[in-house]
């Protein structure tokens, strides 16, 4: 995929006032509006020039476009980091695939979502107001799903200053998480979006859970995925070992015969959700080094006492 620089589209400088970038706007439309442009591109030209205008019109996809494109250049290879937008507050959940449609991928990989609206949510409050939710990412260890927290979370929020311009506001939040919250979930804060027209309640902000990298464990909706090493011994012979989890320890039974990369499934011992996940180790098994006089000898016994070809094993 390759980077857009948005500003380029339009002609504007990075730190153009949204005046000047309406302004390009209207102009590149009256040139490249397909009804009246004489240009051969005139329709692939004027997607491009929406595109851009969608983006830098909106203090808060200006905002977030600007920190993560920054040392792009228009044309390079690009792949967005992973959370990139962590920490953005928005005022909408995104495009929707329908919605996000007529633009390009590297605006749908941005900005868009996918099944927005399904997700659960945590309340923190007891009442949905009429003012507009807000919308931001925040990043959890995944120590928290198993004990439960309170986490101080720190938000950004765009604004437009005096002269048109684009500017960072930060708040800090202390969050409640709940036990058993999962990727994807939703945390909702009551009354903490924007304000509402008149006297009546604001909305909520809505803070979508994701877990940063584990050294150890990866999460897959409600179930943990586990690599746990075992000596050869245990794999030929079966055993039963200890698995650290991150509330608790687990005695598991290696089944004999067991082979690298074999799948154990562990019901229950997931996410601690409702219904709780599962936990899945892949075996891995690590052969000791050769390192010693009577580690090599224990090799030698075996390469001469047992009648094991791996080649031939792997192709019956």
């Amino acid at each position: 995929m390759e980077f857009k620089d948005y500003y380029q589209t339009l002609g504007v400088a990075r730190d153009a006032p949204a005046e000047a970038i309406k302004k390009a706007f209207r102009k590149l439309a009256r040139k490249y509006h397909p009804d009246v442009s004489k240009e051969p591109d005139a329709e692939a030209r004027m997607q491009d020039v929406n595109e851009a205008y969608a983006v830098l019109s909106d203090p808060e996809k200006r905002a977030a476009y600007d920190q993560l494109g920054q040392n792009y250049q228009s044309g390079q290879d690009f792949r967005p980091p992973p959370d990139w937008d962590t920490g953005f507050e928005f005022s909408k959940h995104g495009y929707s695939k329908a919605e996000a449609a007529d633009f390009s991928d590297f605006f749908a990989e941005l900005f868009g979502r996918s099944g927005g609206g399904r997700h659960t949510s945590f309340h923190a409050g007891h009442f949905h107001g009429v003012g507009e939710d807000h919308y931001a990412k925040i990043l959890l260890n995944l120590e928290d799903s198993f004990h439960g927290a309170t986490r101080q979370v720190s938000l950004r929020v765009p604004k437009l200053d005096s002269d048109g311009r684009v500017t960072l506001e930060s708040r800090t939040l202390n969050v409640q998480i709940p036990k058993g919250v999962r990727e994807g979930q939703m945390i909702r804060l009551a009354g903490q979006g924007a304000p509402s027209q008149g006297d009546g309640q604001p909305g909520d902000l809505l803070l979508e859970v994701h877990f940063e990298p584990h050294t150890r464990y990866r999460v897959e909706g409600r179930d943990l995925h586990l690599t746990l090493p075992v000596a050869p011994w245990e794999a030929a012979l079966g055993a039963v070992v200890t698995v650290e989890l991150p509330d608790s320890t687990l005695k598991v039974r290696i089944p004999e015969g067991a082979q690298n990369g074999h799948q154990l499934r562990v019901r229950g011992k997931g996410i601690p959700a409702t219904p709780p996940g599962d936990l899945l180790l892949h075996l891995e098994v690590v052969l000791p080094p050769a390192n010693t006089p009577k580690a090599r000898e224990v090799y030698e016994t075996m390469a001469r006492e047992l009648a094991f070809d791996p080649r031939t094993e792997a192709r019956v």
